[in-house]
């Protein structure tokens, strides 16, 4: 099953050229989840010839300008279509008078359902087909939130010469036993599912964290992540800035990253406007001098996130 996240954009505060506001899209065969919708979201899923019509639910991290005021756009670009199915939106309080004072004084046409959630602490705020996707509070200027989508536990290998020395004919029980049900053979032998198949496998887990400043807790949220995109707004040497407007160095996000354990990689993003696109070199190499597994993030980036197994 694919698993691929777009890097929409990866500015904080202001677009650039070349440098669109901080959003990624997440891609699960086929079903398509937003990730912060700030100004030009929609420009930056057009150039990667995305299927927009088919995002299923748009998690807004705060309502800053940089990360929501691309969103109006995107429910009236929706509009262009017809859909059956209704769009859900999840952020922190306020999300829900935004979507409709936007409806409200922009006069949207919307001929689909738009179900907002507001979320107040961490929590299983949707789930899908095999999957999750969990919220967790992050610490800014106002109520923010990130996110992780974590896939189910999948069931273990199959092993057909344990099936066939178990005298399992080939066909519809070898399908059966791989679903995890015991069967019956022709003379009553029961073979259960855990004879022929290995250890249940776990699935895949990606998160998104931005903006926050740094605190420990975080390291929970995101632990076994395979990746992580998160905030590295600063170089070190504004770590006081850095504290003051309650956001991260690369080096802090990279400390997460490290003490949360397990977490495979990490994509550094949300960067400031200050640092030209040679110079954020520097913020990579704070960070991976503490998580080596570290990347820059870029716009128009494909990342596939495979099963470890």
């Amino acid at each position: 099953m694919n698993l691929e996240l777009f890097v929409l954009g990866t500015g904080g505060m202001m677009p650039l050229p070349g440098r669109f506001l901080t959003s990624v899209l997440l891609r699960r065969e086929g079903e398509l989840f937003l990730f912060d919708s700030g100004e030009g979201t929609q420009v930056s899923l057009r150039k990667l010839n995305l299927k927009w019509k088919k995002i299923s639910a748009i998690f807004i991290s705060h309502t800053h300008a940089d990360h929501v005021t691309g969103l109006p756009g995107i429910l009236m670009l929706s509009s262009q279509v017809e859909r059956d199915e209704p769009l859900y939106i999840f952020g922190p309080p306020k999300i829900k008078e935004y979507v409709e004072m936007s409806k409200k004084v922009l006069d949207m046409y919307i001929n689909y359902e738009i179900i907002v959630q507001e979320i107040t602490g961490p929590e299983i705020i949707y789930r899908g087909d095999g999957f999750s996707v969990n919220a967790f509070p992050l610490r800014h200027t106002k109520p923010c939130v990130g996110y992780s989508l974590v896939e189910d536990e999948r069931s273990g290998v199959f092993f057909p010469e344990k099936a066939e020395l178990a005298k399992v004919p080939m066909g519809p029980l070898w399908s059966e036993l791989q679903k995890g049900n015991d069967v019956t053979l022709s003379d009553d032998t029961i073979v259960k599912a855990s004879e022929v198949m290995g250890s249940p496998r776990t699935g895949r887990k990606v998160s998104f964290v931005t903006d926050t400043q740094y605190f420990p807790e975080i390291s929970d949220f995101v632990r076994d992540s395979d990746l992580l995109i998160c905030e590295g707004m600063f170089k070190a040497d504004l770590e006081d800035s850095a504290r003051k407007k309650m956001h991260m160095t690369s080096s802090q996000a990279a400390q997460l990253t490290a003490d949360a354990g397990g977490v495979k990689k990490m994509g550094l993003i949300h960067y400031s406007p200050r640092y030209t696109k040679y110079e954020l070199s520097g913020l990579l190499e704070e960070a991976r001098s503490i998580f080596s597994d570290t990347f820059l993030t870029r716009d128009g980036q494909k990342i596939v996130i495979p099963y470890e197994d």
